[in-house]
């Protein structure tokens, strides 16, 4: 199992840099940001300097959209960081929620994101690709040029065209339940579209955090600190709803049962661990969603999801621990699922 880690670009930029050094050391393969203009600095200056801070770390947004940038643009931006490090840039993508609705806007829609992953990994990989009618092609990609496009998703229909069209699925919560039930999805729509299903890869993407025991104490805390992720994942839940409806065959109410007592979301503590929106998410759905405990505890989850299908574990590392965190996963953790 790949491990990636997934930071904010909160300033300084060189904090950032230091953590991804600090993942690569510690065995992590992957090194992933958000990538939200308005909240948060340019993900993309600072790949460039993660890139040429470490040897092998691959890089990407979890994750951009279609609506922020130009498709040609964030296709040349990868494709010029990979020509100046080699292949080590993943584009994931969705429907860019904060990115979005900060600047006023609503969030994407499938065809969108499935016309911008066509584009962005053509170009990207030095193919040419028809933008509304005008077809171009960037002259100076290499031969060999690769760019893999890994879609983030909760919902039916885009669990569908993941399994059709992206190179990845990017789960942005670790539930054993609704992992099989979501890989599954995914699985059987690359199959039913002539792929061979192994060749999308399985990203999980949630909170990790170490405890020294698995005392109530800390358990307690180590819930506070990762309970943002359920506010940040009810975002996407409420969409869903209002899309499909409460009690949707569609959606498992195991991922939407508990954004009942949402009342509202202020975007500026997005991703934060004191974010006072997301105090109706139950200690329940903090344990099922993210990875919290000892190391023992840490491994024994890991090793559910890899059964599952799992290929990469990325820890969203927003809390008070990041560096003990990163070092328990490189001493303990890492090595001991991928014995």
């Amino acid at each position: 199992m790949d491990f990636g880690l997934v930071l904010q670009t909160d300033p300084p930029a060189s904090r950032v840099i230091e953590l991804m050094q600090r993942a690569e050391g510690n065995g992590f393969t992957y090194g992933w940001t958000f990538d939200s203009a308005v909240l948060w600095q340019e993900p993309f200056v600072i790949y460039s300097q993660i890139l040429s801070s470490t040897e092998k770390l691959t890089v990407g947004p979890m994750v951009t959209n279609p609506g922020t940038r130009t498709w040609e643009v964030t296709a040349s931006t990868f494709a010029t960081l990979n020509d100046m490090f080699g292949n080590r840039t993943v584009c994931g993508i969705g429907r860019g929620d904060s990115a979005m609705r900060v600047a006023g806007r609503t969030p994407n829609t499938l065809a969108r994101i499935s016309g911008a992953m066509k584009v962005i990994r053509s170009l990207g990989r030095g193919d040419e690709a028809d933008l509304g009618g005008t077809v171009i092609k960037f002259p100076w990609v290499r031969p060999g040029a690769e760019l893999p496009v890994w879609m983030a998703a909760y919902g039916p229909k885009a669990l569908k065209m993941t399994g059709e069209e992206a190179d990845g699925f990017i789960l942005q919560l670790s539930d054993l339940y609704l992992t099989e039930y979501m890989v599954k999805t995914v699985k059987d729509a690359a199959v039913a579209a002539g792929r061979d299903p192994s060749e999308v890869k399985i990203c999980v993407a949630a909170p990790a955090y170490i405890t020294e025991d698995d005392s109530p104490e800390a358990l307690a805390h180590a819930r506070d600190q990762c309970r943002w992720f359920g506010g940040m994942v009810g975002n996407h839940v409420a969409d869903l709803v209002s899309k499909y409806g409460e009690h949707s065959a569609a959606v498992p109410e195991e991922l939407t049962d508990y954004i009942k007592a949402r009342e509202g979301y202020d975007y500026s503590h997005h991703g934060r661990a004191d974010n006072p929106d997301t105090q109706f998410v139950p200690d329940e759905i903090v344990d099922r969603f993210c990875v919290i405990g000892t190391p023992e505890m840490h491994i024994e989850k890991l090793n559910k999801l890899r059964e599952l299908g799992v290929d990469q574990f990325a820890v969203y590392d927003m809390h008070d621990a990041q560096e003990a965190v990163i070092d328990a996963y490189g001493s303990t953790v890492i090595p001991a699922v991928n014995a």
